[in-house]
């Protein structure tokens, strides 16, 4: 989870959050939440999290949203990484509607290979 922030900040994401679930949800443990400043900026974000954490032998469950690239969501299981166009963020509001999870910090550099 901790390499797919740093992967996020690799492109350029805004706002990269990270919430511990842990406590509040049995659906997944952490929600990776980041945005791009376009549909064509998520969809980089969103491919190159995938492309590298691919070499490193992890494989996204399920992705959603790619091909529109206004909300990309990649379910690795164990974390969910939301990739967003700044206008839904602020319309579904992520971080408010989980509320009661705790926030993770994020050591970009610390993750990077």
């Amino acid at each position: 989870m901790q390499r797919a922030a740093a992967l996020c900040y690799d492109l350029k994401a805004n706002n990269v959050v990270v919430l511990d679930l842990d406590k509040v949800s049995n659906a997944t443990d952490y929600f990776l939440i980041a945005s791009g400043s376009s549909d064509t900026h998520v969809r980089a974000i969103a491919e190159h999290v995938m492309d590298e954490l691919k070499k490193e032998g992890v494989r996204a469950h399920h992705v959603e949203g790619l091909a529109q690239g206004r909300w990309v969501l990649l379910d690795y299981v164990d974390f969910v990484v939301h990739v967003f166009h700044p206008t839904l963020r602020d319309f579904y509001q992520l971080e408010r509607l989980w509320g009661d999870a705790r926030i993770v910090a994020i050591d970009a550099e610390e993750a990077k290979v």
